[in-house]
């Protein structure tokens, strides 16, 4: 809480920091580094992912079905699991991103032995750097544990390749045990709870690893682990211009260290406006599923959207969570995949009821979007629609959705640094137009 000698300090914060909103449009600023249609402002080029949503013809955006593609592969073609002679997993997807090539089996058994070799934490790094002044968000621990790991290496502030990969593979390892040793250092402080401390089974997948690790009995099902595993293909990369990765991009052409780049790409991950949204969306499921008493009504549960769409219910902002995206249009093939696995768990289970609701909700926020607004909006489901659903059924807590994303991410994290250490080559600096009226005479002390 601020103190009343603080009070002072911030009374104005708002009147000070405001400027008006017809000067963006004077000057044309891209804000939010985007057009007046949505699309992005083009500021690199990429190799890495292909986000397609729309196309723009005759200087019109024009919705299409969503697309994702990692190195020119099709999102659906790497995750799908009907051919049973091909073996598609994270360690895979995370290959291809770091290298540019699906491996051979050769490469990919090497690759996965180097990540088994990185899970190993320093000595005394658990005790003195996760469970020491733990704080309430897991994702803070994980900046924390990075920038702290800088200080194990001896090469820390080498630009080489080797050891840009050699750094990389290290986190993309050793993320998942620091997020789950975390999560119950939080739950020994703020809850009063046991804390577990399971060893890593040498030979286990990421997917496994996690599981392995959280579940106080080691037990999970090969589906399971085949969802988590899904989930963190699916988060693994999302193009150069999403938040997180154009910190990794902006901090790398500055040329810091690693450390320091990969720590704040997950300082932005962690807003509400970007990984943190998935909080939102599970907190207005939850309050849908309070206040709509029977789930297969659409019309009970369109007038409750109706609510939310007229600022009367939830947050009071008049956005349905889990709806829209800023390049997705008529599909987001993240949600699609995660839908359709969702509902190979949840068919036959306790957890059905519920996918029928989120399906309905995908259905009907067009149309209820539509008939309060009056305006038709391209608009699909996002992946955070269907996310927080599977890591409910999968038994993980809320605490770590965020966590798990970043875990995901640190491959193609590290994809976009080594291709900016390449082919940037410049210092990411856009322009900030000064909007201050004139210059201001200096005023003495005893005037003032």
């Amino acid at each position: 809480m601020a103190s009343e000698k603080q009070i002072a300090l911030f009374e104005s914060f708002k009147a000070i920091n405001s400027i008006e909103a017809a000067e963006y449009e004077q000057f044309d600023v891209k804000r939010g580094l985007r057009n007046a249609d949505g699309t992005g402002v083009i500021a690199g080029l990429t190799n890495i992912a292909n986000v397609h949503g729309y196309v723009v013809s005759d200087n019109e955006k024009i919705a299409d079905e969503g697309l994702l593609r990692y190195r020119g592969y099709d999102v659906y073609d790497l995750l799908d699991v009907e051919a049973i002679d091909r073996r598609f997993n994270y360690e895979e997807v995370a290959y291809l991103l770091l290298m540019g090539e699906l491996p051979t089996q050769g490469q990919l058994d090497r690759f996965i032995a180097a990540l088994d070799a990185e899970r190993e934490l320093p000595n005394g790094f658990t005790a003195s750097m996760i469970m020491r002044d733990t704080p309430p968000d897991i994702m803070n621990v994980l900046a924390r544990s990075i920038l702290l790991l800088y200080a194990y290496d001896a090469h820390a502030e080498e630009r080489s390749a080797h050891h840009e990969v050699a750094t990389a593979i290290s986190l993309i390892s050793r993320l998942p045990r620091i997020m789950v040793l975390t999560y119950y250092a939080k739950r020994a402080r703020y809850n009063n709870e046991s804390m577990i401390m399971h060893r890593f089974v040498p030979g286990q997948s990421t997917a496994e690893t996690i599981l392995s690790m959280l579940r106080a009995d080691r037990q999970f099902t090969a589906k399971e682990a085949r969802m988590l595993d899904i989930m963190l293909c699916l988060h693994a990369e999302h193009g150069g211009g999403n938040n997180s990765t154009f910190t990794t991009r902006v901090l790398t052409s500055a040329d810091t260290d690693p450390y320091s780049t990969y720590a704040g790409a997950i300082g932005s991950l962690k807003g509400w406006k970007h990984g943190g949204a998935n909080h939102q969306v599970l907190a207005m499921q939850r309050e849908i599923k309070q206040n709509v008493e029977r789930w297969d009504d659409d019309d009970e549960v369109a007038a409750y959207l109706a609510k939310i769409v007229n600022k009367e219910a939830f947050d009071k902002t008049g956005l349905v969570y889990g709806m829209g995206h800023a390049v997705y249009t008529k599909s987001d093939p993240r949600a699609v995949i995660c839908k359709k696995y969702a509902e190979k768990l949840a068919v036959g289970t306790e957890y059905e009821a519920e996918f029928n609701l989120l399906k309905s909700i995908e259905r009907l926020a067009p149309e209820v979007i539509l008939q309060e607004k009056g305006t038709r909006k391209d608009m699909c489901a996002n992946v955070d629609m269907y996310s927080g659903f599977v890591y409910s059924m999968l038994g993980i807590p809320e605490d770590l959705f965020t966590p798990l994303f970043a875990c995901a991410r640190m491959s193609g994290w590290a994809a976009h640094r080594f291709e900016e250490i390449v082919s940037g080559k410049r210092i990411i600096r856009p322009a900030y137009k000064s909007v201050h009226k004139g210059k201001r005479a200096y005023v003495p002390m005893s005037e003032r």
